[in-house]
C-alpha cells in the first residue's frame, strides 16, 4: 500500500503576472480535485502580499502526483513557469495527520 504524497508549494508570481496566474490556476482546481489520486488540492491567496500564492495538496501516492503532473496543460506550465514565477517553488513536503474534509 503507497503512502499519502502531501505538500505545500508557494508560488511567488511577478507581480504583473499575478492576475493571469491566479486566472489559470483557478480554471485548475476542480478538474484537480477530480482527478482519482487526488485527496486535497487548494489554492491559497497571501492577504498581504497578493503576488504570493500557496497550494495544498494531498495525493493518494507520489504516483498519482505523477500522473497529475505530466498532464499536457501541467507539464506545459511548468516548463514556462518562470514567465510567471518571480522565483522557482518554494515546496514543503508535509504529512496530512487528520482525515480528509473532502468528503463532508
Amino acid at each position: 500500500m503507497s503512502e499519502q504524497y502531501g505538500f505545500i508549494l508557494k508560488a511567488k508570481t511577478r507581480p504583473e503576472m499575478s492576475e493571469a496566474f491566479e486566472a489559470l490556476f483557478r480554471a485548475y482546481v476542480e478538474p484537480s480535485r477530480e482527478e482519482p489520486g487526488c485527496v486535497e488540492y487548494h489554492m491559497l491567496r497571501d492577504q498581504q502580499d497578493p503576488s504570493l500564492f500557496v497550494f495544498y495538496e494531498i495525493w493518494a501516492s507520489k504516483a498519482a502526483l505523477d500522473v497529475h503532473s505530466a498532464l499536457p496543460h501541467m507539464a506545459a506550465f511548468f516548463e514556462k513557469r518562470m514567465d510567471y514565477l518571480e522565483r522557482d517553488f518554494d515546496i514543503q513536503l508535509i504529512d496530512m495527520l487528520s482525515p480528509s474534509s473532502a468528503s463532508r
